[in-house]
Order: C-alpha cells, then structure tokens, then sequence
C-alpha cells in the first residue's frame, strides 16, 4: 500500500512539474513575441507563469535555454507530427492535403511561437540554431517527397520553392494579424489558407 501511496505522489509531481514547464514555454512565447528575447528577464518569465525568478533555474539553465526549449521543441512537434500525418494518409493527395490542415492549424495556434521564431532565431546558441535548422529541413523533405510523387516532373528545387511558399503564405497570416492589432478568426481563415496553399503547391507548371 505504501508503495501504491508513494509512486501516486511521485506521479503528482512528476506531472506538476511537467505543467510549470509547460506553463514556462507559454509564458515565454508571450513575452518573447511582445518584447524581443533581449527584452525579457528571467524574473519576467517567473512572474508570468506564477513562480519566483529563481524557480525557473529548476525547469531550464538559464533563458537561452527556455528559447531552445521553445524552438526546438516546435520544430520536433512539427516533424513529428508531419510524419504521423503521412503516414496515416490513404494516398499522397490525401496526404498532401493532411499536411497543410495541420501546418494551418500550427500556425493559426502558435502565431507567438511563429513571431519569436522570425525574429530571435539568432539569439540561440549555435548548436541549438543547428539543430532547428535540420528539424526544419526534414519536415520540409516530408513535404516535398509527397509533391514530388504527386508532381514528378517537377525539378528538386521548385518542390522546395512551392513548399517555402507555402510555409510563408500559412505562417505569414497569423503573424500579420498579431502585428497589426487585428484578430483572426480561425474558422474563417483555415479553409481560405488551406484552399490557396493547395492552389499554390499544384500549380500549372508553364
């Protein structure tokens, strides 16, 4: 019994610790989109999420590491997710449409996320900024491979262009909203995004 009692605490724990982490990273995209990476200190993240300054140095090592926890952990997300995507698709049309369904839905909900990561990339420690660029560049490949199959008479290079495009015109919306003051209203602008991104991505070749 005693044993139950205790791994039921350790699980407790276990998961409010996983919270503040969590509740961490969400207070940071926040701050990090309004203010700049430089603009915010560590007692701002603390208060934020409700602790005290020095409580944040048990979830992270110091700020820069709150932002690689941030960036990289999107970017895997994404990966992960892409895959996931893939691989549960009927065939590559289907896939390719799943694909921008759930890059719509990423951005329409993170657009604090797509903010920091526009502007504070550099602010990361090299191998950090390293291993976001090879995260994105995968999920990239997972895009390109369904197009290429789809399209393939389409040179390497244009897939990769359509793609980026495509990554631009979905994460640009929300961004732009957030930057000029206005709301977006989501059940809106999805089917708008994923209806010009398809569009885009099957364009006649001339």
């Amino acid at each position: 019994m005693t044993e139950i009692v205790d791994g039921a605490r350790q699980t407790q724990r276990s998961q409010a610790k996983a919270d503040r982490r969590a509740a961490l990273l969400d207070a940071a995209a926040k701050l990090f989109a309004d203010r700049g990476f430089n603009g915010v200190s560590i007692e701002d993240l603390g208060t934020a999420a409700g602790v005290s300054g020095p409580a944040v140095y048990r979830h992270f090592a110091g700020k820069q590491a709150v932002l690689a926890a941030l960036l990289v952990g999107v970017s895997r997300d994404l990966l992960d997710g892409g895959r996931a995507v893939v691989e549960a698709a009927s065939d590559d049309a289907h896939a390719l449409r799943s694909l921008i369904a759930f890059h719509a839905d990423f951005a329409l909900g993170n657009p604090d996320v797509i903010r920091v990561q526009d502007r504070d990339l550099d602010s990361l420690a090299d191998e950090d900024r390293r291993d976001v660029r090879s995260l994105q560049r995968r999920y990239i490949e997972q895009w390109t491979a369904v197009l290429g199959r789809l399209h393939p008479s389409l040179d390497a290079t244009v897939l990769r262009v359509r793609v980026q495009a495509t990554f631009g015109l979905i994460n640009s919306t929300p961004h732009s909203a957030r930057t000029h003051g206005g709301g977006i209203d989501a059940a809106t602008a999805r089917p708008v995004l994923e209806a010009m991104a398809w569009a885009g991505l099957n364009a006649p070749v001339r």
